[in-house]
């Protein structure tokens, strides 16, 4: 059930498209809160803090994975070419870097509900 909730060349409906936001912020937690946690006990981040604080490391990672996704939505649908499409994923990075993640994975839901090239 999860793996067709994260299928990013299913086409959603609404309801579906705010489930795929709620696993994949899910998912984004747990990997970024990881991930900052094992770079903390090496060394390379110093007081990285939580998800929810909006510390630096944890933006660029959940930005990153914004654009991951989105670009994988993207290829996997042939939507590169469409401009709106493109646009969205834009609009869903900038939100991402510069207000938070949270906000920046809305976008991103709604380029699921979009119907891909056959």
């Amino acid at each position: 059930m999860i793996g067709k909730i994260l299928d990013v060349g299913h086409v959603r409906s609404t309801v579906g498209a705010v489930w795929f936001y709620v696993l994949s912020l899910v998912l984004l937690v747990g990997i970024s809160t990881t991930a900052v946690h094992f770079m903390g006990m090496i060394g390379v981040v110093e007081g990285g803090g939580s998800f929810f604080t909006g510390s630096e490391i944890h933006t660029l990672i959940g930005s990153l994975f914004v654009l991951f996704v989105s670009g994988l939505i993207l290829t996997h649908r042939k939507l590169t070419s469409d401009i709106f499409a493109v646009l969205l994923v834009g609009v869903g990075v900038y939100l991402a870097y510069t207000t938070g993640v949270m906000l920046g994975l809305i976008p991103i839901a709604l380029l699921t509900t979009l119907g891909g090239k056959k």
